[in-house]
């Protein structure tokens, strides 16, 4: 729906487009308050994912310019592997059967890595290589982290001080959901929009974003549910890694990168639903008690 809807009303998507930071705060908020962060450890596993993040994504980009000399793939690359874990992978994660201490763990320290990582490499790659270092990073950082980083310390004195106002946010965290779908399709409809306005011409680099953004998705979905195996949770390591907050992913390109780039992440974003909306349908059907055998990559049994 958000696809179609972002097809058929693009150019107000575009112009609606600047409240999706406010409502990504809303939704890492809504989130957090859900769960107690004094509480929270921080695994080998979750240390493993970040590395990936933060040395894939730049090593990518520098390849893609090496092998494939274009600036708007490799910022794709770099973007699609960088972008933080989706809000929603908590609810996903646990409907497959994840440990729910897990994903929450990571949705939290993954995109406090994004809010540090983030600007150091938009610092030099991107809309603001005509600043100094520290000037770049400074200026983006003032705006990534009062989206990313903020929810989790607003959260935290709410949990210390005041307890009941966190336990009565905690009760709304359910829109979240509805949030996340406007943002979707926010996004979505302003990638589009900038497609029809510069994408005569550009249709080879379109064409490259898409092929390399499935296989990415890819090597995503399996690097991580090869690594969760390691650590007797494929599910969560393949989620973590995989599912990705593609409304956050394309406001970061559209607003630091060029913005051609977020057509990785808006491809990305239908293979990664389609792929977790076949998930849920197996796991649905496998609770049904259907005869099931094994299958080596997913982790889990495939339907006769």
């Amino acid at each position: 729906m958000a696809i179609i809807l972002g097809l058929l009303l693009h150019s107000w998507c575009s112009l609606l487009a600047w409240i999706v930071p406010y409502f990504i705060f809303i939704i890492l908020l809504l989130n957090f308050v859900a769960v107690d962060l004094r509480k929270l450890h921080i695994s080998s596993m979750n240390l493993w994912l970040m590395l990936f993040q933060i040395v894939v994504s730049i090593g990518g980009y520098y390849t893609i310019r090496s092998v494939y000399p274009n600036e708007t793939v490799a910022q794709g690359i770099l973007i699609g592997i960088l972008c933080p874990v989706a809000a929603s992978v908590v609810v996903i994660a646990s409907m497959l059967g994840a440990k729910r201490e897990t994903t929450t763990t990571y949705t939290i320290v993954g995109n406090l890595m994004v809010a540090i990582i983030a600007p150091v490499y938009f610092s030099f790659i991107g809309s603001h290589q005509d600043m100094s270092f520290i000037n770049s990073f400074l200026l983006i950082l003032s705006k990534i982290s009062p989206v990313i980083a903020l929810p989790f310390f607003v959260v935290l004195v709410l949990q210390v001080f005041f307890p009941k106002t966190n336990h009565f946010l905690s009760r709304y965290k359910g829109i979240s959901f509805y949030l996340w779908a406007i943002c979707l399709l926010l996004t979505l409809g302003q990638t589009i929009n900038f497609i029809f306005i510069h994408g005569k011409g550009n249709e080879n680099t379109i064409l490259a974003l898409g092929i390399s953004s499935v296989i990415t998705c890819t090597i995503h979905f399996a690097t991580g549910k090869w690594l969760g195996g390691k650590y007797g949770d494929r599910i969560a390591g393949g989620q973590l890694l995989g599912q990705k907050n593609t409304a956050m992913g394309i406001w970061m390109a559209n607003t630091y990168l060029n913005p051609l780039a977020s057509v990785f992440l808006a491809f990305y974003s239908i293979w990664q639903n389609l792929f977790n909306s076949w998930q849920l349908w197996y796991q649905d059907r496998k609770n049904e008690g259907t005869s099931v055998k094994a299958h080596p990559f997913f982790g889990h049994n495939f339907c006769d």
